[in-house]
């Protein structure tokens, strides 16, 4: 089985890296390259690809928009979505792409992800006739939502949850904490919460979400208040508002 493979991303350096992947698998050949939608979409015009790897961030039609615009073609290639960004991992199901990695990813996952394409090419399907189930689904739920996309120095790191002590806003912006750091956040805290595990983080104030494993004390305040100290470096102080206190304490079982 021969796979001809378009790589669409606007990043060079990205490109190269799967490139670069890629040529472990002796069936696998990289007969295009994109930058942008446009120049994709000439590409898929000119010759039958069997897969397309796609990002998601790029100027003008972003890759959800393309993996659409693809779909609608006679014979379209199948997709597999290579991307930083994890929260649109359920809207790829809506465009029938065939897998959805993580990037910084390993090769496993990139194996994974051409055992697919295989073993839907010798079942004989279409992208059309891939069912919910089968299609950019993450290596599992949990391993899709533990991590959390943070922005640092002008890059989008996937932060652990495990690692994450609190979030908060800040001058109407979202703060994530780690041991030592602080990163930004794209999401509100009501986003963040749909994403954070419920049996540890908890909301203890409109303002901050907790990681409750790492809470090393808590303080009487006033009013029925608290404060929590963290364990992190700093030793961080978290409020906990008076609504808000009662289900701490049975959550934490005081």
């Amino acid at each position: 089985m021969h796979l001809k493979a378009l790589i669409v991303d606007d990043e060079y350096p990205a490109r190269q890296e799967l490139r670069f992947m890629l040529q472990e698998f002796k069936d696998v050949e990289i007969v295009g390259e994109a930058t942008n939608a446009k120049e994709a979409l000439s590409l898929i015009s000119a010759l039958d690809y069997t897969v397309v790897f796609l990002d998601i961030n790029m100027p003008g039609m972003n890759g959800l928009e393309l993996s659409r615009a693809i779909q609608e073609r006679p014979n379209p290639p199948l997709v597999i979505f290579v991307t930083a960004y994890e929260e649109y991992a359920l809207q790829a199901f809506e465009v029938n792409a065939v897998d959805y990695i993580l990037k910084p990813f390993e090769p496993r996952r990139l194996r994974q992800a051409l055992e697919k394409i295989r073993k839907f090419l010798e079942q004989g399907q279409s992208p059309r006739q891939l069912k919910a189930g089968e299609t950019a689904r993450p290596e599992s739920t949990d391993a899709r939502l533990n991590r959390i996309p943070v922005e640092k120095d002008g890059k989008t790191l996937l932060l652990d949850q495990n690692d994450l002590y609190y979030a908060y806003t800040q001058d109407d912006s979202v703060y994530l904490k780690t041991f030592a750091e602080h990163y930004s956040s794209r999401f509100t805290l009501k986003e963040l919460l749909t994403r954070l595990d419920p049996k540890i983080f908890f909301r203890t104030h409109r303002c901050y979400i907790v990681n409750l494993t790492k809470v090393k004390e808590i303080v009487p305040f006033f009013n029925g208040t608290y404060t929590l100290i963290l364990s992190d470096k700093q030793q961080s102080e978290v409020p906990v508002s008076r609504n808000q206190a009662g289900q701490l304490k049975a959550r934490l079982g005081l």
